[in-house]
């Protein structure tokens, strides 16, 4: 499924930003939302995520979408390798359920739960889960983020760090569309030229 835009409309008050925008865009190729400030740029790109929903229309999307995320801060618990991972939810979800039932006492495992561990393994044998410490790092290692911070909180690097392992989550598990919002901010021109040679053309 390509994704599209479907007769979608947005106001804020009186002010409208956009309305009866119907469009789709064509695989394999790449598109660049350009205006002033204040044109309703970033609030189209959060209407295609899903992040909010159109006041008129509806939007079609593929099943797996790479989204480059604005919050810094958002993922400051977690491991970098982990936030990479989570750029796959359906993956990083069945990873978690795993964890959760192994870490039970075995003689209380259930017949549903064996079962249900036999599904999450398929997931994650589907999904790529069993090289992908190895996919992430390889995406990693490309944004200049050595092998050393891998295994550290995303709260101990800095703030150009963490926009490119978000910038390695939103490209994690070959998205078939991929959603950049100022991807380059922070990038030196050796990030840039990889990243334009490693992103999947939307």
């Amino acid at each position: 499924m390509q994704l599209s835009l479907n007769n979608v409309s947005m106001r804020f008050g009186a002010r409208i930003l956009f309305e009866d925008v119907h469009t789709t865009f064509i695989s394999g190729r790449r598109y660049a939302i350009t205006g002033p400030n204040g044109a309703g740029k970033s609030t189209l790109m959060k209407i295609m995520t899903g992040e909010i929903d159109p006041e008129k229309g509806s939007v079609s999307r593929p099943k797996k979408m790479g989204v480059l995320r604005q919050d810094q801060f958002a993922f400051d618990g977690f491991r970098v390798m982990d936030t990479v991972i989570m750029g796959n939810s359906g993956l990083w979800a069945a990873l978690e359920e795993r964890e959760t039932l192994y870490a039970r006492d075995p003689n209380a495992l259930t017949d549903e739960d064996g079962m249900r561990l036999g599904e999450l393994e398929g997931i994650v044998g589907d999904e790529g889960g069993y090289s992908a410490d190895v996919d992430a790092a390889i995406l990693l290692e490309g944004l200049d983020i050595p092998e050393h911070f891998h295994n550290r909180k995303m709260s101990e690097l800095q703030g150009g760090q963490k926009v490119r392992v978000l910038l390695a989550q939103a490209l994690f598990g070959n998205p078939d569309v991929l959603l950049l919002d100022e991807p380059t901010n922070n990038l030196d021109l050796d990030s840039v030229h990889w990243l334009q040679d490693a992103s999947p053309c939307l």
